[in-house]
């Protein structure tokens, strides 16, 4: 299936290039098609679509034709198609909509999450918790639907050739109670397996760690492929979330991942210390 948003995100790192390679700026490019320098930064970042009208002047500006043209023109049209995910778009709003169809597409995910288990970890009995005290608290049919989305994202987890996964958890996340202690046991093993599979590696930050080095907010890093120019950081928002390719802020945020991922538990530890807190609940249980 043709995922859109990857495709508006090709076209708009192409024109990118073509851009500063003819020696334009974002106003010369708003300019000829009469649009605000901001709809050009929205378009470069794969925020949007393009009319082909507006797109063949852009590409006179730029110099570009040929065969090239052709498949910026490809892009395009791919780009205004419907994606995978709409069809949950009542469940799923629109900017995390954008996220689900980069993370199909990524060759690596790097996932940073210091209060709850990242949602393509989760298993059904942990999101039901979770929607059962949430505001404002879904109907039945959109948490059936968030479900199914969840569940279905966790593919990636199983694909032969998915890509490569890493997770970096505050311990926090793990002892924080969501639902009933049977259901924090079942999730708690659900990432013990997770962490053997040979594509993903999860890590704990424990309360202990001897560092400052933390961070408050979720975060997650996508890459695609070995060109770091495509990669994105997106960070998510109570009511929206921001998508970042700045090199300046990808390199921020991969040093950031990288400094956490040095203080946190390698994954043998992090996988004992997972199953300790399994047997704390049995404790408490008994």
């Amino acid at each position: 299936m043709v995922n859109p948003t990857i495709q508006r995100r090709r076209l708009g790192l192409a024109l990118k290039r073509a851009r500063e390679e003819a020696g334009k700026t974002q106003d010369d490019a708003a300019a000829v098609i009469d649009a605000a320098a901001s709809k050009v930064s929205r378009l470069e970042l794969g925020q949007s679509g393009i009319k082909l009208t507006d797109l063949n002047v852009l590409l006179d500006l730029y110099g570009v034709v040929g065969e090239e043209a052709e498949t910026l023109r490809e892009l395009a049209r791919a780009g205004r198609q419907r994606g995978r995910w709409s069809t949950y778009r009542n469940a799923v709003p629109d900017w995390f909509r954008q996220y689900l169809d980069l993370e199909g597409d990524a060759s690596e995910i790097r996932w940073y999450q210091p209060e709850v288990v990242p949602g393509i970890l989760q298993i059904e009995p942990y999101i039901r918790a979770m929607n059962a005290t949430a505001h404002p608290r879904p109907t039945a049919e959109d948490a059936d639907r968030q479900v199914a989305v969840r569940l279905e994202r966790q593919a990636i987890l199983r694909e032969q050739d998915g890509p490569d996964l890493s997770f970096i958890l505050s311990e926090s996340a793990l002892r924080r109670s969501i639902g009933d202690g049977a259901t924090m046991q079942s999730q708690l093993l659900h990432l013990a397996d997770v962490g053997e599979q040979p594509n993903v590696s999860l890590q704990v930050f424990p309360f202990d760690v001897q560092t400052y080095e933390t961070a408050s907010f979720n975060f997650i890093i996508l890459r695609f492929g070995d060109d770091a120019a495509s990669d994105v950081i997106y960070v998510e928002t109570f009511t929206d979330a921001d998508y970042l390719d700045r090199p300046d802020a990808v390199r921020a945020y991969t040093r950031l991942w990288d400094r956490l991922r040095a203080a946190a538990l390698g994954p043998v530890e992090s996988r004992k210390l997972i199953l300790r807190m399994v047997d704390d609940i049995e404790r408490q249980q008994i």
